[in-house]
C-alpha cells in the first residue's frame, strides 16, 4: 500500500491516473460506474487487490516513481543513477 501511495503523491494526488484504462477489468460497465463513487481509501484499495486495474510498468524505488511507459521519463530517471 506505500508503494501506490507514494505513486500517488507522484502524480499530485490523483489516484485515477493509476488506473490502467485500457484492461477489460477497468472496461467493465459495473466497475466503470462504481469508481465515481469511491472514497479515495476505496480507490486505493481496490487497485491493491485487483493489481490488473494498475497501469504498468510500475516502479517505486528510492526517489524514483515512474508508471506507464514514457520514454524521456525513464530516460531521466535512471540517467541519475548512472
Amino acid at each position: 500500500m506505500k508503494e501506490l501511495k507514494a505513486m500517488v503523491d507522484a502524480h499530485g494526488g490523483e489516484i485515477r491516473k493509476l488506473f490502467n484504462t485500457s484492461s477489460k477489468d477497468y472496461r467493465d460497465p459495473e466497475l466503470k460506474a462504481l469508481l465515481p463513487t469511491l472514497s479515495a481509501k476505496q480507490l486505493l484499495d481496490l487497485l491493491r487487490e485487483r493489481g490488473n486495474l494498475i497501469k504498468r510498468p510500475f516502479l517505486v524505488g528510492d526517489g524514483i516513481c515512474l508508471q506507464g511507459f514514457k520514454v524521456e521519463a525513464w530516460e531521466k530517471a535512471f540517467s541519475k543513477l548512472f
